[in-house]
């Protein structure tokens, strides 16, 4: 069984300044992957989730790929 990316490296906060880290749980898309697919636990899903929209709305990340 996988293990969740941010418990294995003792991560507290995810950075939403931090994109490249955060590309890697984004679809091609741009949509959030969900646990299923992330292996993440549910408070780093919940972590991302909010990261992400704050990447998007500052501008960092972008809501849809053209």
């Amino acid at each position: 069984m996988n293990q969740c990316y941010f418990c294995l490296q003792n991560k507290k906060e995810i950075d939403y300044k931090d994109v490249e880290s955060l590309k890697r749980f984004i679809s091609s898309q741009m949509k959030i992957l969900p646990r299923r697919k992330t292996y993440l636990c549910a408070k780093h899903q919940r972590l991302l989730k909010k990261a992400v929209k704050r990447a998007r709305v500052a501008g960092l990340l972008p809501f849809m790929n053209y």
